[in-house]
């Protein structure tokens, strides 16, 4: 009997899509992660997550120095 609720399309090969790894992320997922997508404009000037941090970082350094 099929299963009418299935969404994998027929033409999936299932081999190829491979084994999973039992706690392959849990290192990560413990740490914690903040993701965020960045619109696709945005992503041009930004291409990577140190350029995101390194602006992010010269945004809080200029807020400390307007407050002092």
């Amino acid at each position: 009997m099929s299963n009418t609720n299935d969404d994998l399309e027929k033409e999936y090969d299932l081999k190829s899509l491979g084994k999973g790894v039992r706690g392959k992320y849990f290192d990560q997922y413990q740490k914690g992660t903040n993701v965020v997508v960045i619109d696709p404009d945005l992503s041009k000037a930004f291409p990577n997550s140190k350029a995101v941090n390194d602006a992010l970082r010269k945004i809080l350094e200029n807020q400390k120095k307007a407050a002092s």
